[in-house]
């Protein structure tokens, strides 16, 4: 009974585990087609989708500039994987086509869409090139026989098939307008990777790196069809006028290019193709800007920002006692050079005392700039009571649609200052023509003169030139002469790439045995041995400076004979031989242990014979 118990409840757990696998995988369609094609030759586009459709919900495009010659076939299939206790399940749904170009030139296939669980999908408008078929078999049958594949193979990449560009939002701008840069990879060519790239400066800029999705894109450009690669957005913010010059900008990338072989067709591995990575370094033309002076006229109240913003104001209280606090919070949104915005000023009557403004932002960088907002708190205390009004504070803005100055206000704010009670032992003042802000604590600004006859003591010697100054001078400079040996061997230490690596070897050694250890007690017979060969080999390379290439038997054996440790030597030597012997025969627990001791007694013989 117990057993069908179980077999029925791990069912239901793996019948759990299906539906919520299907449940949590994310529907995606996309169109699978070749960017470039030959009028009169056939080639094959897929539709692709990760989840089964509804019935008859695939709408096609209308393939125009095509003659579609087969399709469309559906093929499909599913997957299930447990690894490790987690279930992964795929599904795959493909419907094929295969199409003829019409016409020389580039064209687009339209969008097609399908519906899974009544929610519809739509694949992106995808460009393909369609050359003249006949002028590319010329081509191909013009080239030099006698030319070695891979001269063929760097041939094949045009000058127009990689290139790297830099595109600008806007060339003319005023100081502190947004400018939105991408740096993209334009490819006609199958790409294995790069191997570096150099960021321009941005010098005259402040440039803020913002998230872009990578791709790649199907793009068209000059009448030709590229797959494009974003390899970096930013923000950049003139901070000077004139024309600003933006250096190039360097990429290097490995392209993958199939040329035929001189050998001609191979009958056993057939083909008669080779595969050459050939690397180009793209480099960006300079790109100027021309950053514009603001306009004659500017209000006091400017201070550099562009954009478009809207002010608020909030007062933590019109009605206070005097000596309380308040805070006044002000708060510029919008979108511009947000990050710029200093706080506007603000005047206060006299009897208030205003302390350190407090600022806060929220700022998220999108293409067209940054969006948020800044809050500005103006902490001040109020010192005697009476009516008050706190004058308009003004914050002026350079509008670039309207190309005008905005100047936004806040309106008068009255305030209520009522006496303080706590403060009823304070003397009440009063006097004609005197206001109580006037008023400056009468009675305590004022210290009391000692009456009587002076009291007189002696003067003792001034510490600079008492023993105990001379001490500690003394103390100072035997200090400073330590330190400056202590500090001197440490760099020296720093700059001796193999006495580190020596003083490294016996703490990464002892680390590496832990790991062994551990997967002893673990009976992992195969990564005890691997981390045991680790720690020996890394211990006689690091401590040794022996290079990884030359870490042999004899290598060792020489170097810890010239050192006079020859019979360590062969003691870890015959360690190391037992553990590669190990890793492909059976052997007991027992014998882990023994070996795990007799490595780390041979690396300690090691230390002692060496230090003798």
């Amino acid at each position: 009974m117990k057993t069908i118990l179980k077999i029925v409840s791990a069912t239901f757990v793996a019948l759990f585990a299906i539906f919520s696998a299907r449940a949590a995988e994310e529907v995606s369609f996309s169109l699978n087609a070749p960017m470039l094609a030959s009028v009169g030759e056939a080639f094959r586009i897929e539709f692709e989708l990760n989840a089964k459709p509804d019935d008859n919900s695939f709408a096609p495009p209308t393939f125009e500039n095509f003659d579609v010659v087969a399709g469309p076939s559906v093929s499909q299939g599913s997957s299930i994987q447990i690894v490790n206790g987690e279930m992964t399940k795929s599904t795959s749904y493909a419907i094929t086509y295969v199409l003829i170009p019409q016409k020389v030139g580039t064209f687009a296939i339209a969008p097609a869409t399908i519906s899974v669980k009544k929610k519809s999908y739509t694949t992106q408008r995808t460009m393909i090139e369609v050359r003249d078929g006949a002028h590319a078999g010329a081509a191909q049958g013009a080239q030099n026989k006698n030319e070695s594949a891979e001269s063929r193979a760097n041939r094949t990449i045009g000058k127009e098939d990689l290139m790297l560009r830099l595109e600008l939002s806007k060339r003319s701008v005023y100081k502190g307008e947004p400018v939105r840069a991408i740096l993209k990879l334009y490819s006609r060519v199958n790409l294995a990777g790069s191997e570096g790239s150099k960021m321009p400066a941005f010098n005259g800029f402040w440039s803020q790196q913002i998230d872009i999705e990578q791709g790649p894109f199907r793009e068209s450009l000059n009448n030709k069809v590229y797959e494009v690669y974003n390899i970096a957005e930013y923000l950049l913010y003139p901070q000077q006028g004139g024309a600003l010059t933006i250096e190039p900008a360097e990429l290097t990338v490995v392209a993958q290019v199939m040329v035929k072989s001189n050998r001609g067709f191979d009958p056993f591995f057939g083909g008669g193709h080779e595969v050459y990575n050939v690397r180009r370094t793209l480099k960006t033309p300079e790109v100027k800007v021309q950053v514009k002076e603001f306009p004659a006229g500017a209000p006091a109240s400017f201070s550099g920002a562009v954009g478009r913003y809207t002010m608020s104001h909030k007062l933590s209280s019109a009605e206070v006692a005097a000596n309380s606090a308040v805070t006044l919070q002000l708060t510029i949104s919008g979108t511009g050079n947000l990050s710029f915005i200093s706080a506007p000023k603000l005047e206060l009557p006299s009897s208030f005392e205003l302390y350190d403004v407090k600022s806060e932002e929220r700022i998220e960088n999108k293409a067209s700039g940054s969006i948020g907002y800044r809050r500005f708190d103006y902490p001040f205390i109020v010192r005697a009571e009476g009516d008050y009004e706190i004058a308009p504070i003004e914050f002026t803005y350079f509008d670039l649609e309207k190309q005008k100055y905005i100047t936004l206000t806040t309106p008068p704010l009255n305030m209520v200052v009522m006496p303080d009670k706590s403060a009823a032992t304070q003397q009440q003042v009063v006097a004609s023509g005197i206001k109580r802000e006037d008023v400056r604590l009468l009675g305590e600004d004022i210290r009391f003169i000692k009456l009587g006859a002076p009291t007189l003591r002696s003067v003792v010697a001034p510490f600079a030139l008492s023993p105990l100054y001379w001490l500690v001078v003394v103390m100072l400079i035997v200090a400073a002469v330590a330190s400056y040996f202590v500090v001197r061997k440490y760099i020296r230490d720093k700059r001796d790439e193999v006495l580190v690596k020596g003083k490294r070897a016996n703490k990464m050694a002892v680390k590496r045995f832990r790991i062994a250890e551990k997967y002893m007690r673990e009976q992992d017979r195969r990564a005890f041995y691997e981390e045991m060969l680790r720690a020996l080999w890394g211990y006689l390379g690091d401590k040794f400076n022996i290079p990884v290439a030359d870490l042999t038997r004899e290598v060792v054996r020489e170097e810890l004979s010239r050192r006079g440790a020859l019979v360590e030597a062969e003691s870890i030597i015959a360690v190391i031989a037992r553990c590669e012997e190990a890793q492909y025969s059976p052997a007991a627990s027992a014998e882990m242990k023994d070996i795990y001791e007799e490595g780390v007694d041979a690396i300690s013989k090691i230390e002692s014979a060496i230090k003798k």
